[in-house]
């Protein structure tokens, strides 16, 4: 169904599976890295938000703004908040920036300290409304769509109703993102969500692998890794509803494409839009 009734953005996004190429060693290949700095224009102005992590996020900071400045970004500025309150020179930056990249940690501290802020608020604003870049490595990427799965790992992902999600900031709506994808096992996790929620599609991006969205929905993969999309709109006889069981988790017919470095993928939008 054409989205008729919501502006198409004029940002984009980059979503990173996690372990993306940080290594200061030259020649290495980092072009999961070089594809933000060249999403976001020639010397772009970058702000590293770490809130999502709590232990080194100055040396989290520190060397992605190495990286950055290596690959040709103008300045790094660093947000960090361990609560809701906020400085009022962010406005300024956020609107003088031409990305925000969100570092990895906890996808739930994230949306717990910026959900319904003005900082989230005037992101959103200049990615729907300018050409704003908006880029999220592991939990930072997680955090960018809804449903966003904070809890259910190992044994729980395998007993139904047994992944726990929650509400991202939806850059991307009716859409689940995980990452670390194939490192760490998730496609069990990633199915329940799609059980729960058959109108949305899941997208898991592996290691040092990412995807780009243009106009909302046109995506494409870049990356050493593959990205696995699950759509269950055709799926059936799920038995997620009897999670007062202990049942392990039963899902038929979801439909699986695991895409490579070019592929390219149209993400649905089957709810109809409204205020």
């Amino acid at each position: 169904m054409k989205n008729t009734a919501w502006p198409v953005p004029n940002g984009k996004l980059m979503l990173i599976g996690g372990a993306e190429n940080k290594s200061p060693a030259a020649g290495t290949d980092k072009k999961v890295l070089m594809a933000f700095l060249e999403l976001c224009g020639k010397s772009p102005i970058i702000e590293i938000i770490t809130t999502a992590g709590s232990e080194e996020v100055n040396e989290t900071y520190s060397v992605y703004e190495a990286r950055f400045k290596e690959l040709g970004a103008k300045s790094c500025g660093h947000i960090h908040h361990e609560c809701r309150l906020f400085e009022e020179e962010m406005t300024e930056r956020l609107n003088t920036a031409s990305g925000i990249f969100f570092a990895g940690g906890d996808q739930l501290k994230l949306t717990a300290i910026y959900g319904g802020t003005e900082i989230i608020n005037r992101i959103k604003y200049r990615y729907i409304h300018e050409k704003l870049v908006i880029g999220g490595t592991s939990a930072g990427a997680m955090a960018m769509s809804t449903p966003m799965i904070f809890d259910g790992n190992g044994e729980a992902e395998m007993i139904a109703a047994g992944v726990k999600v929650t509400t991202g900031f939806e850059f991307l709506r009716d859409v689940c993102v995980d990452t670390h994808f194939v490192h760490r096992g998730r496609f069990v996790r990633m199915a329940q969500v799609i059980a729960t929620n058959p109108a949305s599609i899941g997208i898991g991006i592996e290691e040092d692998t990412a995807i780009i969205v243009t106009e909302a929905n046109n995506a494409e993969v870049i990356g050493n890794g593959v990205v696995v999309v699950l759509d269950g709109e055709i799926s059936h006889g799920s038995n997620v509803t009897a999670f007062d069981e202990n049942k392990k988790i039963t899902i038929r017919d979801l439909r699986v494409s695991i895409l490579s470095m070019g592929e390219k993928f149209v993400i649905p939008c089957r709810n109809i839009p409204h205020l």
